[in-house]
């Protein structure tokens, strides 16, 4: 079910205040909120929280998503830092907006483009999902750096992590565009690859920049 965004925040603050720190309820000026505040009252509505004594306490009927909306804003971060590069004050508040789009189904898609994190650009535990309980069982891998690959693999490019405009012009000469084919031919002592009927080598920074949907 949607709800708000404040709402949405509101729960990401009362998931790290009883799961990660301890605490058994948050108090309404750590929530921003007060009494007759409209997203509290729709979290009421829904079951999700109760209030007693200015606190709000997250009930168990709430935690599924609490959960799911930290494990949102946490993707989100790590979408901004790995593949956007924005990093920094910059980067946290594009995850806060990006967090909010980002409803069930279009939350596994990233999880799997970033290859299933496990911690969010300040260490923080990103919850799993079930995504990455099968990705596990099954042993995939979802979308891996380069010099990940062995030499015979191939995959398609899904994006280039470089913030660096150099950088990112030699590889977009060498055609190294996310939807292309690569196949990689030599590890050592450069990575040499394929793309269409061209052969290129990089050193092993670039080829870290390079994230490849990895193909059977």
């Amino acid at each position: 079910m949607n709800v708000s965004e404040k709402a949405e925040e509101i729960l990401e603050s009362l998931w790290i205040a009883t799961e990660e720190e301890g605490d058994n309820a948050a108090h309404f000026e750590r929530l921003g909120v007060q009494e007759g505040d409209e997203a509290l009252d729709e979290l009421k509505r829904l079951a999700w929280v109760e209030v007693k004594n200015e606190r709000v306490y997250l009930r168990p009927e709430g935690r599924d998503e609490a959960r799911m909306t930290v494990r949102r804003h946490r993707l989100a971060e790590r979408l901004m830092m790995d593949v956007l590069d924005l990093k920094g004050a910059d980067g946290d508040a594009r995850a806060c907006e990006f967090e909010h789009l980002l409803h069930r189904g279009v939350d596994t898609k990233l999880c799997t483009l970033l290859n299933h994190p496990t911690t969010c650009p300040h260490g923080k535990p990103i919850p799993p999902g079930t995504c990455c309980e099968q990705a596990r069982r099954e042993g995939a891998t979802g979308v891996v750096a380069l010099t990940e690959l062995k030499a015979g693999e191939q995959g398609e490019i899904a994006y280039l992590s470089t913030g660096n405009e150099k950088k990112m012009q030699k590889l977009m000469s060498m055609g190294v565009l996310p939807g292309n084919e690569i196949v990689l031919t030599r590890t050592f002592p450069s990575y040499v690859f394929k793309v269409g009927y061209s052969e290129f080598a990089v050193d092993v920074d670039l080829a870290k920049e390079i994230f490849i949907r990895r193909q059977n």
